[in-house]
């Protein structure tokens, strides 16, 4: 069974056709919008983070008070860019987050994407490594990241402390068992994929990835996973991984669909520099009649070799507006493509 959750970005913005005016607005309506998916049968609320802009940027509040508010929901991030992260304080928020949510958060982590300023990073304190790039850094975080979610003691204790400390060297608390297995990440080529799975991290591919052959973009995505899920067998890991894909997914079943959406039923890739160096491939909408949806999404090879699809939703229409869109295809749409 496929599992399908919402990726929310989170914008906010002070104009006239927003219903999502402030920060409080974005943050308090992403606490609805995970309630309502929860009650409509959604698996997940995953949540993208940007720094220096008018979005999601600290995720770990917003996540424990989703976990405290639902029950079954898997919560998660797509992505938390990793060159600005402290992975030791990042390891506590995480643990705390998670037990609050009794194990039912999905961390997607990445590198991340170009952002509003140059090298924000910098401006959290932090500067890439001798003869590396901002990338190594990233990577860097994430594997002392995934070093102490193991829940091994790695300090030495103080001979004195102020409160009884067990036997042996301490870690990092508050642990949450199982986290370490629940880590993805958001891949943009097939070699950080294949990485991704030496390591042991579930993957996650959005409506964005580096153009490595031209195809379209659910063929590119299907070759990553390919790699992605070799690379995983040949490491050898005891357990099966989790695979997501991102999509755009708008049935047309009312006048106020057709209205936002109407105009998107001849989507198509689009390709372009993301940067200087690094062409991309943007992924199309997918905006139609049930029916003729249920059939387009039925050829997309990546959607059909992951295990997870997260919709991409606009959160400025509202909380209402999309839970009904999530609702409308839980019933119209997944069950034509055996998803239920």
């Amino acid at each position: 069974m496929k599992k399908i959750g919402f990726l929310s970005f989170g914008h906010w913005s002070d104009t006239p056709h927003s219903r999502t005016r402030t920060a409080s607005d974005a943050l308090l309506q992403a606490i609805d919008l995970a309630v309502a998916a929860e009650e409509v049968g959604v698996d997940g609320a995953y949540f993208r983070v940007h720094h220096f802009a008018q979005q999601y940027a600290s995720p770990f509040p917003l996540l424990a008070a989703i976990g405290a508010r639902t029950s079954r929901i898997e919560i998660g991030t797509g992505v938390i860019d990793m060159r600005y992260e402290n992975p030791m304080y990042m390891a506590e928020d995480a643990g705390a987050a998670d037990l609050i949510s009794g194990g039912r958060l999905q961390l997607g982590l990445s590198r991340g994407s170009p952002e509003q300023v140059i090298d924000g990073w910098r401006y959290f304190g932090y500067q890439p490594p001798e003869g590396g790039d901002d990338a190594d850094m990233a990577r860097n975080h994430t594997e002392v990241l995934l070093e102490v979610l193991k829940g091994k003691g790695f300090a030495r204790p103080n001979p004195r402390p102020m409160f009884p400390n067990p036997p042996g060297l301490l870690r990092l608390e508050p642990h949450s068992e199982g986290l370490r297995e629940r880590l993805w990440w958001g891949s943009g080529s097939n070699a950080t994929a294949v990485w991704a799975a030496k390591l042991g991290m579930n993957l996650q591919s959005s409506t964005l990835k580096d153009d490595e052959s031209g195809e379209p973009l659910h063929v590119q995505q299907r070759k990553q996973i390919e790699a992605y899920r070799e690379a995983w067998k040949e490491a050898g890991h005891g357990r099966e991984p989790r695979v997501s894909v991102s999509r755009s997914v708008f049935p047309l079943v009312d006048d106020r669909d057709r209205a936002y959406f109407g105009r998107e039923t001849d989507s198509e890739d689009h390709f372009g520099n993301i940067d200087p160096k690094t062409r991309a491939v943007f992924g199309r909408s997918y905006a139609a009649e049930p029916d003729v949806l249920a059939e387009q999404l039925a050829k997309d090879e990546a959607i059909a070799a992951a295990d997870t699809l997260l919709l991409t939703v606009p959160n400025q229409l509202g909380v209402d507006y999309n839970a009904h869109v999530l609702d409308a295809v839980l019933t119209h749409v997944a069950p034509a493509l055996g998803w239920r």
